[in-house]
């Protein structure tokens, strides 16, 4: 009986080091002067400057992209997941007043293809240089018979680092605050279930179909990558202008400010205070959806929201501006609890 190969039992190998090979530049640009070691080691190091920090705290974050996933597999397009990937963890840290330092990423494929790798890989890297943190590790995992060949699964692991007396807590926000709201790139990573039932599910549309309302085809604004806020807001957290942050994901605007919040304060949002992307307007009249559920879902077009004091708003707003972002004066802190649309 002839003796089976492990390339024979669904794990090539050499699939493995040529994806290596085409991923190594692309990582070798994210990498910080702290990063001291190569790719291909069993663990990345990275010499923490702690003279910099009076008393550092390291932040941590993982997260993955969910099913959004299955909108690059049925587009085959998969350049700009990884950049969903990073932004979902970067963007959760910062919240904490974090600078996010590295990341580390996890792939699990079916039959692993080294330009499809390279195209994830390719995107994570791009995302890390976006929010200027080292892409310092990765495990790509080739499962067969776990996943069907061409699909596959992407995680992230963000390490940052925040000096204690800088951390962001929420026990600076005060009643009277102003919250400003960053604009989104339409959904980011979240409610794609939801968007899926609906959009291709429930109306039929197909993925290249180009629509006038936005501009653009229903895959192309499925696969618009989350937004990374943290170049433009790490400053102004460092010079402690930000009494919280709050990154908008899964639970929308009405369960992700309240977690900022001290007890006894809320938020009233203004309707109407920002325009809502026509994607939001386009899934909530095919599925019918009611506009609570909508909120609960989606981000309705503000990716991360911050809660600064009343006067400084519009200087903040204004550097917010030059640095490239969209913002909304959006609400004001109050006494209460929860989020209230009036």
């Amino acid at each position: 009986m002839k003796g089976l190969t492990y390339k024979e039992a669904g794990v090539d190998i050499d699939a493995g080091n040529r994806a290596v090979e085409l991923i190594k530049e692309k990582v070798r640009k994210t990498m910080r002067p702290e990063v001291l070691t190569d790719i291909g080691g069993f663990g990345g190091l990275f010499a923490l400057d702690i003279s910099k920090y009076r008393q550092p705290v390291l932040v941590s974050g993982t997260d993955g992209v969910g099913t959004k996933l299955r909108v690059a597999m049925l587009m085959d397009k998969h350049d700009t997941i990884g950049i969903d990937c990073v932004a979902m963890c970067v963007n959760d840290i910062l919240v904490q007043g974090a600078e996010p330092l590295f990341f580390l990423d996890y792939l699990a494929v079916g039959k692993l293809d080294p330009e499809q790798v390279a195209a994830i890989v390719g995107g994570i890297a791009e995302g890390c240089r976006e929010a200027g943190c080292a892409l310092i590790g990765g495990e790509t995992a080739e499962m067969p018979g776990f996943y069907p060949p061409g699909e596959y699964d992407v995680a992230g692991f963000a390490v940052g680092v925040v000096d204690k007396e800088k951390i962001l807590d929420g026990s600076r926000v005060r009643e009277g605050m102003t919250v400003l709201g960053l604009a989104s790139h339409g959904l980011h990573s979240n409610g794609y279930s939801l968007a899926r039932k609906v959009l291709l599910e429930r109306a039929g549309l197909n993925l290249d179909l180009y629509l006038p309302e936005l501009g653009c085809t229903v895959g192309e604004e499925l696969l618009k990558p989350t937004r990374i806020y943290v170049r433009s807001l790490l400053p102004l957290v460092q010079e402690g202008r930000i009494a919280a942050l709050a990154h908008i994901t899964g639970g929308g605007l009405l369960e992700n400010i309240p977690r900022v919040l001290p007890p006894g304060l809320g938020v009233e949002l203004t309707a109407g205070s920002w325009p809502i992307p026509p994607i939001f307007d386009l899934i909530e009249k095919l599925g019918h959806i009611a506009k609570e559920e909508m909120a609960r879902t989606f981000n309705l077009g503000i990716g991360m929201v911050a809660i600064v004091a009343a006067e400084e708003a519009p200087a903040i707003a204004d550097r917010l501006k030059a640095a490239g972002e969209k913002v909304y004066t959006i609400g004001r802190v109050v006494a209460g609890a929860g989020v209230q649309v009036v």
